[in-house]
């Protein structure tokens, strides 16, 4: 009878145990149908570019076994002929930079005040951007270049070179006048811009008239300096032939960049600043970037509770009139970005739960408080920059902005190198009282990337867009995070702007009872003439991966 007992038992045991396998086969099979990738995901690796053929040039690095970094110069430099008015290898740019096992480095190679300036530079800051004024003056060391090299020789697979034989291929044949490039050169400012500058050698016909939509777009110059550099590193740029022919046209043109300048640059690396931001970890870089400001703007908000039913019914509208508030006060938090070499102060304070908390208490239900109540001091509010995105199919990741800060930069183009120079020192303007050599001027480039505790989830994002950046990354990465969004409808969304003057731009197409409500707050609203917010972003999620190049720039990511 015992032996009956026991075989019964057994055989209770093993139909049990098989239950028990088949159920949890069934709910795994059900997790990943719940869990596919849609049509337009991918799963090994993405780019998220300006441009469909930048993103394109960025997957194919990746493809041909290439790192995040290697396809990320790659996509930059192909940025720099598409859009040149936004970055080039005569501007500056920041790198975020996740390796497949987690750690998070910071490259900065933004650019730096040259030795001589003139003694009364910041006594000729603009009030306005009126173009008249953006030129020779306000040229920084370049230090585009160092970044890149000091980027690969850390995380780079590829042969140097091979990062940029698409490119200078791309440069020497040519390409018809991008969409979004056309519809900047036709704008009546920009036209005037290019007819009266050097830069009418790269972008009119031989009777001195803008290019349009169509007409063939070659870079001759350029092609030849970025092979020297594929051949020979850097150091060509900054020691060699190319900076004693670039620093002649820059001497010509009336600024005070000097070959010491070029030899002297050194980019700086770092480990990112991470936060907590809920159930996730964001890293960005430190001051003089903008990362810091857009931390401080989300754990306000995060303060709020927020959720999909934040963005619904009555709700909606105290969520904006909290955002709204929180971004003036973060616009008063803007004096504390700069470089921390030569600044007495930090951005700890932006991080830190009190503070946070103290600020949130003075969100008030009204929007009538004076700037002081903000403590803001208006400045001038920039625009410009690029920005890319890379997930690799290691895990590792990239988020990097490149800028010559405004549109074209200082107008001001090297004929014998082909390059675009930056107008960079102009983003001291209304900041600072004085400025030193080597110092790097404040800025809203954010980039940064965003994971969950065990990297499951990852958010790689960042925006162009000069003062828009920070409000436009801020309102993608809630829109994701907290409201539920799809990462595509995240970056469509309108977004909202503050000036430094507490005036509220809203994007043309924002909802008319959202902006009726804001008024009824007390906010003094405005139509956004000139949006020029910018996102590109990554987000992995389940295994599948959605790139997103902001449509607002005609962009398009790909992956595979």
């Amino acid at each position: 009878m015992k032996s009956r007992s026991k075989s019964r038992l057994a055989c209770v045991f093993c139909v049990t145990l098989g239950c028990a396998v088949a159920l949890i086969l069934v709910c795994a099979l059900l997790l990943m149908r719940m869990h596919r990738c849609c049509e337009d995901d991918f799963t090994h690796g993405a780019v998220a570019a300006d441009s469909h053929m930048c993103s394109e040039i960025g997957r194919d690095i990746l493809i041909k076994g290439g790192s995040a970094v290697d396809a990320a110069i790659s996509a930059l430099l192909c940025t720099s002929l598409v859009n040149p008015q936004s970055m080039g290898i005569g501007g500056g740019s920041i790198f975020t930079i996740m390796d497949k096992e987690g750690d998070v480095t910071v490259i900065n190679s933004r650019e730096t005040v040259p030795k001589s300036i003139p003694s009364d530079l910041l006594d000729k800051c603009p009030t306005s951007i009126t173009f008249d004024n953006i030129g020779k003056e306000w040229i920084g060391v370049p230090g585009e270049l160092r970044g890149y090299a000091a980027a690969h020789s850390k995380f780079g697979k590829l042969p140097w070179n091979q990062l940029f034989e698409p490119v200078i291929k791309l440069a020497r044949e040519g390409f018809p006048v991008p969409p979004y490039l056309a519809l900047l050169l036709r704008h009546p400012i920009i036209t005037k811009l290019v007819e009266t500058t050097s830069l009418c050698q790269l972008f009119c016909h031989e009777n001195k008239t803008v290019f349009g939509q169509g007409d063939i777009l070659r870079y001759p110059k350029l092609a030849e300096t970025l092979e020297i550099i594929a051949k020979e590193g850097v150091d060509a740029f900054y020691t060699g032939k190319i900076a004693q022919d670039l620093i002649e046209d820059v001497e010509k043109a009336g600024g005070s960049l000097s070959l010491d300048d070029l030899k002297s640059f050194k980019e700086t690396s770092s480990k990112a600043i991470s936060v907590p931001l809920g159930d996730f970890t964001m890293h960005f870089p430190p001051p003089p970037s903008g990362g810091a400001l857009l931390s401080f703007i989300l754990s306000v908000m995060q303060g709020f509770g927020l959720s999909p039913s934040s963005v619904k019914g009555e709700e909606r509208k105290l969520t904006l009139h909290r955002y709204i508030e929180t971004l003036k006060f973060a616009n008063g938090q803007r004096k504390s970005i700069r470089d921390p070499r030569y600044s007495r102060h930090g951005v700890n304070h932006l991080m830190e739960e009190d503070f946070v908390n103290h600020i949130r208490s003075m969100i008030t239900n009204s929007g009538k408080h004076p700037p002081s109540y903000y403590n803001v001091t208006p400045s001038t509010d920039g625009f410009g920059t690029t920005h890319v995105s890379v997930l690799a199919s290691d895990g590792s990741a990239v988020s990097v902005t490149s800028t010559i800060n405004h549109f074209f930069g200082s107008s001001v183009y090297s004929n014998k190198t082909g390059i675009i120079l930056n107008n960079e020192l102009m983003d001291f303007c209304g900041r600072v009282n004085s400025v030193s050599a080597g110092e790097q001027p404040p800025s809203s480039m954010s980039p940064v990337i965003i994971h969950s505790k065990n990297r499951e989830k990852v958010l790689v994002i960042g925006g162009s867009g000069g003062s828009q950046i920070i409000t436009g990354i801020a309102t993608a990465i809630m829109n994701k995070l907290w409201f539920g969004m799809n990462l595509e409808d995240a970056i469509k969304d309108k977004v909202v702007f503050v000036k430094s003057s507490n005036l509220v731009h809203l994007e043309p197409g924002f909802d008319e009872l959202m902006r009726d409500a804001m008024q009824t707050f007390g906010h003094d609203i405005q139509k956004n003439d000139r949006p020029l917010n910018v996102v590109n972003g990554i987000m992995k999620e389940h295994g599948c991966i959605r790139a997103v190049s902001d449509s607002r720039k005609n962009g398009k990511s790909s992956g595979y």
